[in-house]
């Protein structure tokens, strides 16, 4: 995951048709602030489709197409505009925005997006961005450069903040840049916004490093690859964090535990490794079924310790942290409800929604660890930290900025 490319003089604003708007709509291409032309979207579609089909080669006799490149359509170029994935260049040349629909398969019950849907959609943008810029290699958002000293990106850190889920079959706008972070890593960022009104649903920040493929080691950012990338980096975050808060480690005190999780094929991801949205799952499941149905997820944060294997054995722990706005229901004694004039009423009643209720719009927040179960035990995977708040529906307004 990640996204870079070489520098550029020009600027292209585009914009993807409102919904119910005018397919043929205009699209304009400047340079230097001049415009120099101007297109149809139907005509873009029209003319990237025959350009696309012009390079495919004849087709074998058992109808398939050998080569991976060909199928794949790598860009070897920085592209402006993919008509294919709705995205476009953006910020001056360097960053990226892809216009997504929400699909069935990424909400819940309550017919709205997942964290899990809105995570795996931060990392489908990221690639995105990579695979236009015109340096990704066959890698899993690997460049030529980090191709050519066997490089891969890691994750080591992720916030995201949501402020409101979008709904089934609603059309969001995704915002990724990218910018350094210390010597050796690489800082991404992404905004979620509503097609409809520009009021922005989530933000996200995350640290990249690189790893060694062979040795599985962390690696210096080599110089070749520092000059590759860093044209794209700009100085623009989603979320301002002055320092980093410290998340706990848990041990097997911890309240709530899964064990015995073990990686199915289907949790890799190119790099052979458990993908970190996977992690996501394994944090969630321990989170009490009464949070899930009355509070909303509305903060994630995520420090990956070390990577995941398909033969690891994994240990979810997650505890509910005391000095929240809220605490988890279940963790509030007898002993510590009572009326602000002196008389003490049943913990039943309490606890049923009379006291608590006044409690509604505060925060519940839990600290997670993902760990390695057997001979390896207590080797940390990942350490989180989750806030809920209470499900709300009515609107309410959300910045646009």
């Amino acid at each position: 995951m990640a996204s870079f490319s070489c520098p550029v003089s020009y600027v292209v604003r585009c914009s993807i048709a409102k919904e119910g708007g005018d397919f043929n709509k205009q699209r304009y291409a400047k340079v230097n602030g001049g415009v120099i032309r101007s297109i149809s979207e139907a005509d873009l579609l029209s003319r990237s489709a025959n350009a696309s089909r012009a390079l495919i080669p004849s087709v074998a006799e058992n109808g398939f197409v050998v080569k991976e490149d060909v199928r794949q359509k790598i860009p070897t170029k920085k592209q402006l505009v993919d008509p294919y994935r709705q995205g476009l260049i953006i910020e001056g040349g360097v960053g990226y925005r892809q216009t997504v629909v929400i699909r069935s398969y990424e909400v819940g019950p309550d017919k709205t997006a997942t964290m899990e849907s809105l995570m795996n959609l931060l990392q489908e943008t990221a690639l995105n961005h990579v695979w236009m810029s015109g340096l990704l290699s066959n890698g899993f958002g690997a460049t030529h450069g980090m191709m050519k000293h066997n490089l891969i990106w890691v994750v080591s850190r992720m916030l995201v903040e949501v402020d409101h889920y979008p709904i089934w079959g609603e059309i969001v706008e995704i915002d990724t840049w990218v910018g350094a972070s210390g010597k050796n890593g690489m800082r991404r960022d992404w905004l979620i916004r509503s097609q409809a009104t520009g009021h922005v649903y989530a933000r996200g920040t995350s640290t990249w490093v690189m790893m060694n493929q062979q040795t599985r080691r962390l690696s210096k950012m080599p110089e070749e690859v520092r000059a590759e990338i860093s044209p794209w980096f700009i100085e623009k975050h989603a979320i301002k964090e002055d320092a980093y808060e410290k998340i706990s480690k848990l041990d097997d005190k911890a309240k709530y535990m899964n064990s015995d999780l073990k990686p199915k094929r289907s949790d890799l991801d190119m790099n052979h490794h458990v993908n970190n949205v996977k992690y996501l799952r394994w944090m969630l499941e321990t989170i009490p079924d009464h949070v899930l149905e009355s509070q909303q997820l509305s903060s994630i944060i995520l420090e990956y310790r070390r990577e995941c294997g398909s033969s690891d054995i994994v240990q979810s722990l997650c505890e509910p942290e005391e000095n929240g706005i809220l605490r988890d229901v279940d963790m509030i004694e007898d002993s510590e409800i009572s009326l602000l004039n002196g008389f003490s009423l049943a913990s039943e009643i309490l606890k049923g929604g009379g006291l608590l209720g006044s409690f509604d719009n505060g925060t519940l927040r839990y600290t997670h660890l993902l760990q390695i179960e057997g001979e390896a035990k207590n080797e940390e995977i990942m350490r989180g930290r989750t806030t809920w708040k209470k499900k709300v529906t009515t609107n309410i307004p959300f910045s646009t900025q």
